[in-house]
């Protein structure tokens, strides 16, 4: 595992204490989970995502990420139905630990209340919480 210093945070994504990366995209929020997450999983192996067009309440378990170590639910950070999925990362689930914020990305949501977008950490929030832990 990498020291959190050798891990990428971008300034302009919010985070969720669950590790999920949210970024606005149009109307749209796409949704990931950070560097720091996919160091601590190690090779991810399986993306299990859900359908287009289920809806999901913030905090709910949207899908799992499996890797050679353990397999980690995936937590939605804001209400919303699912408008696309990352096809991918059906035959290509290591495109998270390459590139978590690009070609890694999981979900596109059509958020319910868009407030619960800026309620999320931005980056300086959630080092802080990484540190504590």
């Amino acid at each position: 595992m990498k020291e959190i210093t050798e891990l990428i945070f971008p300034d302009d994504i919010k985070y969720s204490k669950d590790h999920e990366w949210a970024k606005m995209d149009d109307q749209n929020v796409r949704l990931g989970i950070s560097d720091f997450a996919q160091d601590q999983l190690g090779d991810i192996v399986f993306v299990d995502l859900p359908e287009v067009g289920n809806h999901f309440i913030k905090g709910a378990e949207f899908g799992t990420v499996e890797s050679v170590k353990a397999v980690s639910e995936l937590i939605m950070p804001i209400e919303g139905t699912i408008t696309a999925i990352n096809l991918e990362l059906e035959e290509a689930p290591e495109l998270v630990n390459q590139d978590p914020y690009g070609d890694g990305w999981m979900i596109l949501i059509k958020p319910d209340d868009i407030s619960q977008f800026n309620q999320l950490r931005d980056k300086d929030a959630y080092l802080d919480s990484l540190k504590e832990s």
